[in-house]
């Protein structure tokens, strides 16, 4: 594994963290087709858990094996693959040390009535399974989110001192946010920016939209003028919310939609300085070979080809 000196400069931003934690950052950034650019794909398939096996995997029956995922990522030279205790558990020995897994620490599910996600793994799970990094989910507008911050906090110190990575999944959603607020470009840069306060190493958010939910925040946008004006822009604001760019943020695929649209968000993603892409549905819930053709393209968008 060759640590350039784009990663290096990264890993320079992670002043407090100890040599086993940046080896595993190292780890993720240095895999696949994007290795050493500071540039990431990432595939999430914690679906099952959340939604439901069918209205995750139905559509591509293929995809109901775990072991699917784990060969998708790494034959299209993914960065990591992040999951839960169940399907990380399933091929955990086949594709052991085959690319960087991330650990899904907590889930939610579609009978929850409330926003909140229940802790279903440990650290010790991570280390076990071989993992370079934990993940977790806090929903920063919920009733529940000073708890969800404060599980992530224990969870957190817990993998830094037993060197690995910590990603952070930071969904504004619950209490009084409306529908379009959870995407509103206020609301997610706040998100971003709890995450980076709260210590995650790589933050994961939605791609914003031109909407500013919260009355106090819009009025500050319009006041100091900032560029709200294109998806690139908005990402760039989400990464000066990031520690100005001194946090690494991958910005979420989310529902199934066309290609052109998908390949539209990773050219906005790499002009606004992110870090790139982790994409689920859009990719296990079609069929293998365009997946891999998409995911092709995709790391060719982030490599400037494209």
């Amino acid at each position: 594994m060759k640590v350039t000196k784009t990663v290096k400069k990264i890993l320079a931003n992670y002043e407090s963290d100890n040599p086993g934690t940046k080896a595993n950052l190292a780890r993720i950034l240095c895999t696949g087709k994007l290795a050493g650019t500071g540039k990431m794909v990432i595939l999430p398939v914690d679906q099952g858990f959340e939604h439901g096996p069918a209205r995750s995997f139905a559509v591509n029956p293929a995809a109901y094996d775990p072991h699917y995922h784990y060969q998708l990522a790494i034959d299209a030279g993914l960065n990591a693959y992040a999951s839960t205790l169940g399907m990380l558990e399933a091929g955990a020995d086949t594709f052991a040390g085959q690319i960087p897994t991330i650990l899904k620490i907590n889930s939610s599910n579609s009978w929850a009535t409330t926003k909140d996600q229940s802790i279903n793994a440990s650290v010790d799970d991570a280390i076990r399974l071989g993992c370079s990094a934990v993940g977790f989910t806090v929903y920063p507008c919920s009733d529940h989110a000073l708890d969800l911050f404060e599980e992530f906090q224990m969870i957190a110190e817990e993998a830094k001192a037993k060197g690995l990575a910590v990603v952070l999944w930071s969904y504004p959603r619950g209490g009084e946010l409306s529908k379009e607020g959870e995407t509103a470009l206020d609301v997610c840069a706040y998100s971003a920016h709890l995450a980076a306060e709260l210590g995650a190493h790589i933050i994961k958010v939605k791609l914003p939209t031109a909407h500013l939910e919260q009355p106090e925040a819009k009025k500050v946008y319009e006041e100091t003028g900032v560029d709200i004006s294109t998806q690139a822009a908005r990402v760039a604001h989400v990464m000066q919310s990031s520690f100005a760019g001194r946090r690494l943020v991958v910005f979420s695929g989310g529902a199934t939609k066309g290609k052109d649209s998908i390949y539209d968000d990773a050219r906005a993603i790499r002009d606004g300085g992110g870090n790139g892409s982790i994409i689920g549905r859009n990719t296990f819930q079609r069929p293998r070979e365009e997946a891999l053709a998409m995911l092709d393209q995709i790391i060719d968008i982030y490599k400037g080809k494209a």
